[in-house]
């Protein structure tokens, strides 16, 4: 890895230039963690400014990601994530040989608002439960999700999630064998502070948001969802 002084050429370009080569290349094949801005300088014997800007004209065009706290990792190929009438994190990932992973991150007991309220079928201010989850493919958080469920109905949902990090298996230990989405709403905004932090990716980079209920074979509301999707790791495919 060299550059060359006085060709005209602005340092931090040509450093671009050098691991858009390699990652064109394949030698730095995707999912590459890369060297720390300390050590491109030190190969590049630049300042880190330098480095720092040939990293962000990666990241705009899509070729490397940062996660906070882990480095920067040469792009993988963007993840599908179909919304449909049977929508399933695990399967929609399985369906693409890939790993899926689960983990719940917070529970807790809370009063519902009023669009988790009307949601749920439930008056507003009614007890719910909600179980916040983060969502992992290939070992890379992917999505995280917060999953609102009516305390009246399930009074032992937190115990199926200390058994599950499946919604559609706890749901299972609840006396819910199946479920369809009934509707699904898809929005994209800038993510707040928790949202980063768990989605490993800066509060400059978009987030997908989708709104869900899914419902039993009666038609009764048995969850509420909002899912947020890192948006440079993953696209929301629609199935008719």
């Amino acid at each position: 890895m060299q550059i060359e002084r006085g060709a005209g050429v602005a340092l931090w370009r040509q450093i671009q230039q050098t691991l858009e080569a390699g990652i064109a290349s394949g030698e730095l094949a995707p999912g590459t963690r890369l060297p720390t801005e300390m050590e491109l300088a030190e190969r590049f014997d630049v300042n880190r400014h330098t480095v720092r800007r040939a990293i962000s004209g990666l990241e705009e065009r899509g070729l490397v990601r940062v996660d906070q706290g882990r480095g920067m990792f040469v792009a993988e190929n963007v993840v599908d994530y179909t919304v449909g009438r049977n929508t399933r994190f695990s399967e929609n990932i399985l369906h693409q040989s890939r790993l899926p992973g689960a983990r719940v991150v917070a529970t807790q007991r809370l009063r519902a608002a009023p669009a988790v309220a009307e949601a749920l079928n439930l008056r507003a201010g009614t007890m719910v439960a909600m179980v916040r989850r983060v969502g992992q493919v290939d070992g890379r958080v992917v999505a995280m999700a917060e999953h609102f469920f009516s305390l009246r109905r399930f009074p032992d949902v937190f115990e199926a999630f200390k058994e599950e990090s499946s919604v559609s298996t706890a749901l299972a230990r609840l006396g819910v064998p199946d479920f369809v989405r009934r509707t699904t709403r898809i929005t994209a905004r800038m993510p707040d502070r928790l949202e980063a932090s768990l989605l490993q990716q800066h509060r400059n980079r978009p987030i997908l948001v989708t709104e869900s209920v899914d419902v039993d074979g009666d038609g009764a509301p048995v969850e509420y969802g909002v899912a947020r999707f890192a948006g440079d790791r993953v696209q929301v495919v629609v199935e008719s």
